[in-house]
């Protein structure tokens, strides 16, 4: 008689019945949570910390779970409730600790983001607030006058020309009109020269920096507070196109008196000083460091 592995009676019936269970998404994912806790003491990451011991809940901790119960709801906490935020207090602990026995918390995005964060407190409760003294506060401000002077204001005149009509003729047409403008010996009516924009009219005065900005842009703006009074120049480039400008008058941009801004110069000084403290600090930690990157290619 031939020899056969077949298994008489009902096996071959037992045997497929197990098969269509262990395709199973669910019974797959048991047998695969079993076997990475049978093998977790062999595949635990060098260093991390062994689940279990004691889990002492302080008096400090449960009057910060207090306090913070009373911040959000306005009262004290039950003896009921007080009882359920300790047990919450002891499931995180649990969780926590068994989440970096399994060495959960490395190379998380997150949790690094956090501790960083944590690490940037410290060095922000460190970084001292003084109130500086005048002579630092005048120091201050000679080095950020810009941030304190008033805008200049420009009365001007402009002639816009489109790029796009112009075409390849716009370059010889800009030098044509500048001549002519500059060499008019009465006012020209501005109206009839150039191209219709209906927004940008040719006369502007007492125009502020911040006021040219959102309409012509910082490129324009700050290329016509450098020019000379009384001459007509250009072209200037702007988000419309082109533009021949005559500036008529500027008035530069003035400090403030020192005691009048003398509370926002604290404020700013101070915040300067702590980022100053802050940097410090970093690198004072830093130094305790190798650091070892790969050369970025240009």
């Amino acid at each position: 008689m031939p020899f056969s592995l077949r298994a008489p009676g009902p096996w071959p019936s037992v045997l497929e019945r197990l098969r269509q269970v262990l395709k199973e998404p669910f019974v797959q994912f048991l047998l695969l949570g079993g076997i990475l806790f049978l093998l977790h003491p062999l595949i635990r990451p060098p260093g991390a910390a062994g689940a279990g011991g004691e889990i002492a809940v302080t008096n400090a901790q449960v009057a910060r779970l207090v306090q913070t119960f009373a911040r959000t709801w306005q009262r004290p906490p039950t003896e009921q409730e007080l009882q359920g935020l300790i047990d919450d207090h002891i499931r995180t602990e649990v969780f926590v600790r068994e989440a970096m026995a399994l060495g959960l918390d490395r190379d998380d995005v997150i949790v690094r983001r956090r501790l960083r964060q944590k690490m940037e407190f410290i060095s922000m409760a460190e970084a001292s607030i003084r109130k500086p003294s005048a002579s630092e506060l005048r120091n201050y401000l000679e080095q950020h006058s810009d941030r304190y002077r008033s805008d200049p204001v420009v009365s001007f005149q402009q002639v816009f020309l489109d790029p796009e009509q112009r075409g390849d003729a716009l370059a010889e047409e800009i030098q044509a009109l500048l001549q002519q403008l500059n060499e008019a010996s009465s006012e020209l009516d501005l109206s009839t020269l150039g191209d219709r924009l209906a927004m940008l009219g040719p006369r502007w005065s007492d125009q502020s920096r911040s006021d040219l900005l959102p309409l012509f842009g910082g490129g324009f703006t700050d290329a016509l507070l450098q020019q000379q009074p009384g001459r007509w120049v250009g072209p200037i480039t702007s988000a419309y196109g082109v533009h021949l400008v005559r500036v008529e008058r500027v008035t530069v941009g003035t400090l403030p008196d020192f005691l009048d801004i003398q509370p926002q110069l604290e404020r700013d000084w101070n915040m300067a000083h702590r980022r100053d403290q802050e940097e410090a600090y970093y690198r004072r930690l830093l130094r305790k460091y190798t650091v070892q990157q790969p050369e970025l290619n240009p």
